[in-house]
């Protein structure tokens, strides 16, 4: 798969805080202060604090603000970055890679709009070591009357522990290639190149880096702050990235 994801943001550089990225349908400033309420909401009575700060410079400079990444509860920033589009990106300090599936979903539910989960991780990186491979896109909608989740649609393929699975959910879009998902190879069911290609019909091009920060924009940092009690860890991007075998 290594082969058929040239193009990766910023040449992955940034993995595996990028190989899974959130999307909102939303202004990023209205995004972050949406996403600190439910925050306070959670932490308000344990003592923590939750601020919402400006963020101005280069895509690789926003990303910066994520660092140290970190483990265990101390999972405290988060990342709101306009785009030139009406979606939002959605990242996060977690040392293996961003978790977008559930915030995601909450925030599809909670504002009513439609949010992403977008992952592309290569497979393997180098011999046989490196991350699992896999392609996925979620589109989160509304509550889905009568449904325990609220799933528009979801497709992904991905190597699960050496074997590899496909798997859909919902729905296609129109502009899906329908036909690719009876590939004889699983792994070319969902490809890096369609992916791209669906994401350019929702309005978007992440793995392009003048996609983000357009002039004149800022983006948001959301940083909680507090009494911690579980033990984690904080990590250098050079420490993940090894720690990943990237």
């Amino acid at each position: 798969m290594t082969q058929e994801m040239k193009g990766l943001l910023l040449e992955d550089r940034w993995a595996p805080v990028s190989s899974t990225m959130g999307f909102l349908e939303l202004e990023a400033e209205q995004a972050a202060q949406a996403f600190a309420t439910w925050q306070r909401g959670l932490v308000a009575s344990d003592g923590f604090t939750v601020e919402v700060l400006p963020v101005s410079g280069t895509l690789e400079q926003v990303l910066s603000r994520l660092l140290p990444l970190t483990s265990g509860e101390r999972q405290r920033r988060y990342v709101f970055i306009p785009t030139r589009s009406a979606w939002t990106a959605y990242v996060n300090s977690v040392w293996t890679g961003t978790d977008a599936a559930s915030p995601m979903s909450y925030m599809a539910r909670r504002l009513s709009i439609r949010c992403l989960r977008v992952v592309a991780v290569p497979h393997p990186l180098r011999g046989d070591q490196g991350r699992y491979g896999a392609v996925m896109l979620d589109v989160f909608g509304p509550e889905q009357p009568g449904k325990i989740h609220n799933y528009v649609r979801a497709i992904e393929v991905a190597n699960d522990g050496g074997r590899w699975v496909f798997e859909q959910e919902g729905e296609p879009f129109p502009f899906e290639q329908v036909d690719q998902y009876q590939a004889c190879r699983v792994r070319d069911r969902f490809t890096f190149e369609m992916l791209k290609d669906y994401l350019r019909h929702l309005g978007l091009a992440p793995f392009e880096e003048d996609f983000y920060m357009p002039p004149g924009t800022r983006a948001w940092l959301v940083q909680k702050t507090g009494p911690f009690t579980t033990a984690g860890r904080e990590y250098t991007l050079e420490a993940a990235r090894a720690a990943r075998v990237l």
